[in-house]
């Protein structure tokens, strides 16, 4: 039960530090969509769509009235589509078809975005997974809410390196796609190792073949209410620092609880998760940067860095567990360089760089986010990236991802704009040797040892 004192204490923090549920995310099962008639498919996935996210939108407005939180964002998660379109999607250009459904459908229920254009190939490709992949430039770049995931490895599998190989010709081809507008299809489209089924945060939600026919998942933030109470423990030690951190993360969980717990039943859907992630966003004094740097290092990216988002990352999971019975999705600290203001002014002033940030995905939530390269990096260099990052998943047992946006016509130095919620990054000088002789050689990285478990 959530108490009046608590609703109180969140008021405060949203009034003072930046405090807000970054997103209800609707998920939905699309397998009783199934039909082998492409037009048949696209009606029943409109019409289940529209009929349960019908209220999504208002539900979501009501809460944040009655409460007082505010909810930056509706979405809708859907089963991978390559699972759904195996038997009416015949060709790539079938593919895009069901994207613009469901684009159609994201913009008529009026949630900001849709997840689950995907597919999971971390063992091996079918010919509809490498039909769906390949429809990815056509798709993002003809939607406007639709977005795009494809998981390449797991700790059980090891990494599908054809899989590999393909995702770094299809961001490139996404982001040429794209060039008018910056390659804004890439910011839509990830590349995972590890992927949770239960994750509200885009662009890589899709709704997983373990959930239900619908659930409520609700993903918080709240990277302004850790430094503000960071900043009554300057100097203190790092027990002090720790249960700072751990009980913030508790607070903060509890507003997401209060959310998903009121969507809930307002919509008559399960609740499932609360992803109890820390999203900065390009606002001042919203940064995942701005708690490290209150910890003491003099720039994100300085010596230490690894460790402090490792504390931050632990205690916020450790106290948001305890605020929540169903804690699930990515859960700890985001650090996406174009939405984050403290990681692109590190980034300017010369203190974080591509590999820094490869050893911070080591212990962070997720991976390489966000991340503004030259226009002219090459595929397998992109694919090269995309193997170091599931590596870093597959041997340590966690989500890793890989959102890289190579911006057409812009080297470094430059500066893109993406605008809103993905703010704008620095162009980031990428290592300048080749992989394409790795990359190529085709077929499987093993999974680890440690993996056996049976």
């Amino acid at each position: 039960m959530v108490t009046i004192l608590e609703v109180n204490e969140t008021n405060k923090m949203i009034e003072q530090e930046k405090l807000d549920v970054r997103t209800i995310t609707l998920g939905i099962s699309l397998l009783d969509c199934c039909d082998a008639d492409l037009d048949a498919l696209n009606r029943n996935i409109y019409d289940k769509i529209t009929r349960l996210a019908k209220d999504l939108v208002s539900t979501g407005r009501e809460i944040e009235l009655e409460y007082g939180i505010p909810i930056v964002n509706k979405r809708i998660s859907v089963t991978p589509i390559a699972l759904v379109g195996g038997r009416a999607c015949r060709s790539p250009e079938d593919f895009v078809e069901v994207a613009k459904t469901l684009d159609k459908a994201a913009r008529d229920t009026g949630v900001n975005f849709l997840g689950g254009y995907s597919a999971i190939v971390s063992k091996g490709m079918t010919p509809t997974d490498e039909a769906l992949i390949r429809s990815i430039p056509a798709a993002l770049s003809s939607t406007e809410r639709v977005c795009s995931s494809v998981n390449i490895g797991s700790t059980k599998t090891g990494i599908n390196m054809d899989a590999v190989k393909l995702m770094g010709e299809i961001v490139r081809e996404t982001a040429e796609a794209t060039k008018e507008n910056n390659s804004l299809g890439c910011t839509k489209l990830v590349v995972f190792c590890n992927a949770p089924d239960d994750n509200p945060f885009m662009a890589g939600a899709f709704h997983g073949v373990s959930e239900g026919d619908a659930v409520i998942n609700v993903g918080v933030s709240g990277p302004g209410v850790i430094k503000n109470a960071l900043e009554g423990v300057r100097g203190e030690n790092f027990e002090v620092l720790c249960e700072t951190v751990k009980r913030t993360a508790f607070k903060v969980t509890r507003a997401g609880q209060l959310v998903a717990q009121e969507a809930s039943e307002r919509l008559g859907i399960p609740f499932g998760i609360v992803d109890l992630s820390l999203a900065p966003t390009p606002s001042v004094g919203d940064s995942v940067a701005g708690i490290l740097e209150e910890m003491g290092l003099e720039s994100a990216g300085a010596p230490g860095t690894t460790a402090a988002l490792a504390l931050l990352n632990d205690q916020v999971k450790k106290g948001g567990i305890m605020a929540s019975s169903f804690v699930g999705g990515l859960s700890g600290a985001f650090i996406p360089v174009s939405e984050d203001r403290g990681m692109i002014d590190a980034v300017n002033r010369g203190a974080l760089t591509l590999e820094k940030l490869e050893a911070m995905t080591c212990v962070c939530s997720v991976g390489l986010d966000m991340i503004a390269i030259p226009g002219d990096t090459s595929a397998s260099t992109i694919s090269g990236i995309i193997a170091d990052e599931a590596a870093i998943g597959m041997i340590n047992h966690k989500t890793t991802a890989v959102r890289l946006i190579p911006v057409i016509g812009k080297d470094v130095g430059d500066t893109v704009e993406f605008g809103g919620l993905l703010g704008y990054a620095p162009v980031q000088q990428v290592n300048r040797f080749g992989c394409a002789d790795f990359i190529n050689r085709g077929g499987r990285i093993p999974a680890p040892i440690h993996s056996f478990k049976n």
